[in-house]
């Protein structure tokens, strides 16, 4: 067993110094501040070892998902520490003082937690195999275990929040009821949702605004409980939900399309195919209503002015264990990208706040609801959910992560674009909104559908 004294140069030279932690060794001797509220336990040699071989987030990622690490307190508190831990490099010289302090057995690698997802090389992405393979890593890991963490709503995107104590569920209604007057929703209309969750957009507006609406996903899992809630709201006469990829649509017309979280998923490659496919389905004066995750722009000069390609980055927990392919645009490069694709740009909102919020709600979600997510989906899983969700509402609330609503139209010919001389979007929200939660009853395991 490494020496406390030993142990403490180590965590120094990984970590840094002055950490507000506490550290308890599998000795149980205590490093750091020994009266700090939170702190992390180091269950076994392994929670080094994770974190020699993978200094940063994806090393404390695999020791906590493993089980090596543990979090005694606030996650949050965790979280907030990120900036404060240098990114540190395996250069020769810290592996041999790393090699002299714990001997070279102690540099072998651990087992990595089977969670973590390889779905192909870096060079090959954003396929529609590859792309169908990614997002059930990450959707089809059981419809109940996203009951859990979403709560009724059954809503996996941002909400909005007119004031802060609003229920998350009622956050959620007023994001769907937002996004059908920015889209300008009447009866009659036909809406397309590209990557529809579980429904909840294409169930809010038919339900509220009377339109035909077709959800397209390729979560079989989605799709699935999707399908029941339609058929539960008496609804299936104006609602579809097809397992279908964006690049499969032709021949359709549509008044509006809306997608709400699924533009993570397209590549800096699929950007155009992406804009062109959805534009060559609406009519004239149709609305698209882009919402999706971005990221800050990037600093300096680009080269040759092209937009900066933003994977998840390849060593990093997000795309090991979350979002394999992820990848995160700057609001300008798909501004830019809409218009040349010929849409008028009419609209940007930024919802940074109320993202970090609504993770807030999620991590609370799974924290009282823990021992039943072990029990649906395996520690190791719950444990991931765990880390990243508090990890991505820590980086929206300090603004490293972003999340914006843009809304294109499709101008006719003559210009005519349909568009409201002034927009009253954000005007009491909650006046229009509808009830689109289940009975609150506890989701039973028969519930899930197999990928």
């Amino acid at each position: 067993m490494t020496s406390t004294e030993t142990l403490n140069e180590i965590i120094t030279l990984l970590a840094g110094d002055d950490l507000p932690l506490r550290i308890t060794t599998p000795d149980d001797d205590v490093l750091g501040d020994p009266d700090a509220s939170t702190g992390l336990r180091l269950n076994n040699d392994d929670a080094l070892r994770h974190l020699v071989r993978a200094p940063g987030e994806l090393g404390f990622g695999r020791a906590y998902v493993s089980g090596a690490i543990d979090i005694e307190g606030s996650i949050w508190d965790i979280v907030t520490l990120k900036d404060r831990v240098p990114d540190v490099k395996l250069q020769p010289l810290v592996v041999a003082r790393l090699a002299r302090l714990l001997g070279r057995e102690a540099l072998d690698a651990p087992p990595i937690p089977p969670e973590e997802v390889h779905i192909g090389p870096g060079w090959r992405t954003h396929t529609k195999r590859r792309d169908a393979a990614a997002i059930s890593h990450h959707y089809d890991v059981g419809n109940d275990f996203y009951r859990l963490v979403l709560g009724p709503s059954w809503t996996y995107s941002c909400a909005v929040f007119e004031h802060d104590d609003d229920s998350l569920e009622q956050a959620q209604t007023n994001k769907y009821e937002l996004i059908s007057r920015k889209l300008g929703l009447s009866p009659g209309m036909r809406l397309l949702d590209v990557g529809c969750g579980w429904g909840g957009m294409v169930l809010h507006a038919a339900r509220h605004h009377g339109v035909d609406a077709v959800g397209i996903t390729i979560s079989n899992e989605q799709a699935a409980k999707a399908r029941q809630r339609v058929e539960a709201a008496g609804l299936a006469d104006r609602v579809e939900i097809r397992i279908q990829d964006y690049r499969d649509l032709g021949g359709e017309q549509f008044d509006a399309i809306s997608s709400i979280g699924m533009f993570e998923h397209v590549g800096l490659e699929q950007l155009g195919t992406y804009f062109e496919v959805l534009r060559g389905l609406l009519v004239p004066e149709g609305r698209l209503l882009n919402h999706q995750i971005g990221r800050r722009p990037a600093q300096g000069l680009r080269r040759r002015g092209r937009p900066e390609r933003a994977h998840v980055h390849r060593r990093g927990f997000m795309h090991r264990y979350v979002f394999p392919d992820g990848e995160l645009h700057e609001v300008g490069d798909l501004i830019g990208a809409m218009q040349r694709t010929g849409y008028e740009v009419r609209h940007m909102e930024s919802l940074r706040e109320h993202y970090a919020l609504t993770l807030h709600h999620w991590v609370d979600n799974l924290e009282v609801n823990w021992d039943r997510a072990v029990e649906l989906v395996g520690e190791g899983r719950a444990r991931v959910w765990h880390l990243y969700m508090a990890a991505s509402s820590a980086m929206f609330a300090a603004g490293d992560l972003q999340i914006h609503q843009v809304l294109g139209v499709k101008t006719a010919a003559d210009g005519t674009s349909s568009m409201p001389l002034r927009t009253q979007w954000n005007r009491d929200l909650a006046v229009s909104t509808i009830d689109l939660r289940e009975p609150d009853v506890e989701p039973s395991a028969s519930s899930q559908v197999s990928s």
